[in-house]
């Protein structure tokens, strides 16, 4: 069957330049969707043609055009008409410079708006080679299963005898199973017993979704996808394609910060945020941490033991190191951040536990390093008799895995900061650090308004991957509300938001190493042959996605939404930094006002941060606006 073509518009009427039709044959694109109904084990291939390609390419572009057309407004996000989906961009599993990354997403319990994150995996190739685009599950299986797919053929299968398994330890047991040459998307506990902040893990370390999507697929009882593929995606320019590749991987590999980047991948960024007074320290009261010594990338490089990355990645940024109790843990910053100096625990060994650990129960180390300090500070404050104290090392580990089986106070943890705040009150909200819902990553927005901007106007709620200004930031206008850090966010909204989560691609080689954007075209070309120029990537297809994204959120709320949800957290502006260069400052929140209002001009919304009728209709969504009438009005 055809995509729902009626709530589109002709590719002709497309406000596009310089597009080559693609009709009888697609090339990057497999143009195949496979659907799959827990409820009555039933599965189909759903086509797409070129009209839906060209307009939201992949992953999230597909995701969020999915999880739109169908999903009625105020579906259970653990029920089991909530939309599980992963997928796939023209160029996710092809051979080239760190392309193998997949979109998961679905409605998220954690922020109930809009939710996504990207894994790494080999499952992202097994994907494409099988012939599909995008999985997209819906109801709910009578008992845990999981999802065989190789090629055609698909099966579900009995995870009886995996339920209730570690995400390592079921993926060593499928592969037992069905060998080696496989991919495998699963769950821990957390995601059986549906926390909140659970994610979806693949290869020991790989996470994504940070919006509780691992909990989405707990609650379809669905354990594991397994996916091996032999096809090959058809290509347009197979020589040209090739030949880019092997020029891509030298220019990277030539790059002035490669060799640095192998030693300590993100795990600088230690060292950077400590120095910069932005590396997020006791519930993000203030921005250094006496003993980052201890957890910074040096310390790492000493204890490291194996690097790991995904397929195809010439600048693996997992680094392996073996915690206190001689296990491996693949170590980055956020993770790092948020269990170390975020709860005051200063030894690597005993973060990379808590790491592993969350790994391997399938918790996001964002979010749990944000309720972890979450619950020291209100135990500081009285509001948690059996809580835990500030780097409380055995009592954060046990934490860990009561928040993961939900036993006693981590079943309060496995609902997220802001639901643990509505339940304390006590004036907690000013401290529960998270925007939307979703929990804070690790930096500190004191003195960095453009980041504080990013965080409040992310797709998903409080994360960086968006739109990671704050380096720009520090070197350019530290302090500074101009309109340029407005302008400069939804720049990087639509490269790193916008471009890389459609086409679907890793933005290391390009924010890390200074990997030209251009090569993105480049390969878009070989691999599909349409000529889609950057701004177009940029300036439509990104711009698109941010638009349809707000509908969601906005549908989602009703007449409840307003421009108070896109705003960070209280304590950036009501308590100043004690410690350090800027202690005394925080964030002005009437400049920080202006500066939303700026963002919000120059997206084409109104002053409730919702798109204006002509922004959609110019983007391509006047069918969007249609539908959204319904719950708001709104401006020409």
């Amino acid at each position: 069957m055809k995509h729902v073509r009626q709530r589109g518009i002709a590719l002709d009427e497309f406000p596009f330049k310089g597009y080559e039709r693609i009709d009888e044959v697609m090339y990057g694109w497999n143009g195949r969707i496979l659907r799959v109904n827990l409820s009555n084990g039933k599965t189909s291939v759903q086509t797409f043609d070129a009209e839906f390609a060209l307009k939201y390419v992949g992953g999230r572009g597909f995701a969020i055009r999915l999880l739109w057309d169908e999903l009625a407004p105020g579906v259970d996000p653990l029920g089991p008409d909530n939309r599980l989906i992963f997928a796939a961009g023209p160029l996710t599993g092809l051979l080239g410079p760190s392309l193998s990354k997949l979109v998961v997403a679905a409605k998220s319990p954690l922020t109930n708006g809009y939710g996504d994150g990207n894994v790494g995996s080999l499952a992202a190739v097994y994907l494409r080679k099988a012939g599909y685009d995008a999985i997209v599950v819906e109801g709910r299986a009578r008992k845990p299963t999981y999802l065989y797919v190789e090629d055609e053929g698909v099966s579900l299968l009995s995870a009886e005898g995996l339920w209730g398994r570690t995400t390592f330890e079921t993926e060593r047991k499928l592969k037992e199973v069905h060998g080696k040459d496989i991919g495998v998307l699963t769950i821990g506990p957390g995601g059986e017993n549906l926390v909140k902040m659970a994610v979806i893990t693949s290869q020991e370390g790989r996470a994504g979704g940070r919006p509780g999507i691992g909990a989405v697929m707990g609650s379809k009882n669905l354990k594991a996808l397994v996916i091996r593929g032999t096809k090959e995606v058809p290509l347009a320019d197979l020589k040209a394609y090739r030949e880019l590749i092997v020029e891509a991987y030298r220019d990277i590999k030539a790059k002035a910060g490669y060799e640095f980047w192998i030693r300590q991948g993100t795990m600088a960024i230690i060292e950077w945020s400590q120095e910069n007074y932005v590396l997020p320290t006791y519930n993000f009261k203030e921005g250094s941490f006496d003993r980052y010594r201890c957890v910074d990338g040096y310390a790492m490089e000493a204890a490291k033991v194996e690097r790991r990355g995904c397929p195809y990645c010439n600048m693996a940024c997992g680094n392996v190191v073996l915690d206190s109790e001689g296990r491996s843990s693949e170590l980055d910053y956020e993770g790092v951040a948020m269990l170390s100096s975020n709860v005051g625990i200063g030894h690597l060994g005993s973060v990379s536990i808590l790491n592993r650990l969350a790994d391997e129960y399938g918790l996001d180390t964002i979010s749990l390093g944000n309720v972890l300090a979450f619950a020291m500070e209100a135990t500081e404050r009285g509001l948690l008799k059996d809580g835990v104290e500030w780097g409380d090392f055995k009592r954060a580990k046990a934490l860990v895995e009561d928040t993961a089986y939900r036993r006693d106070l981590g079943a309060l943890l496995a609902e997220g900061v802001m639901r643990i705040s509505e339940k304390l009150k006590a004036g907690s909200e000013a401290w529960a650090m998270h925007v939307k819902g979703l929990e804070v990553s690790a930096y500190d927005c004191h003195t960095t308004p453009a980041m504080a901007l990013s965080y409040a106007t992310s797709p998903i709620g409080a994360h960086h991957k968006d739109a990671w200004i704050i380096a720009w930031e520090v070197r350019v206008d530290r302090l500074g509300y101009s309109k340029e850090k407005a302008a400069k966010v939804v720049e990087l909204q639509r490269i790193r938001g916008g471009l890389f989560e459609s086409i679907v691609s890793c933005r290391f080689p390009w924010v890390e190493l200074g990997f030209s954007l251009e090569w993105y075209p480049r390969l878009l070309k070989a691999a599909t042959g349409v000529n889609m120029p950057l701004e177009e990537l940029l300036y439509s297809v990104a711009d698109r996605i941010y638009a349809l994204i707000r509908a969601f959120w906005v549908r989602e709320y009703g007449g409840m939404w307003s421009s108070k949800l896109d705003v960070p957290p209280r304590r950036w502006f009501d308590e100043p930094l004690t410690k350090g260069h800027y202690a005394g400052l925080k964030l002005d929140e009437e400049k920080f006002n202006e500066l939303l209002k700026g963002y919000y001009e120059l997206r084409g919304w109104d002053g409730r941060g919702i798109p204006r009728r002509n922004t959609l209709e110019r983007l391509g969504l006047a069918d969007i606006a249609n539908e959204l009438e319904k719950y708001v009005k709104l401006k020409p």
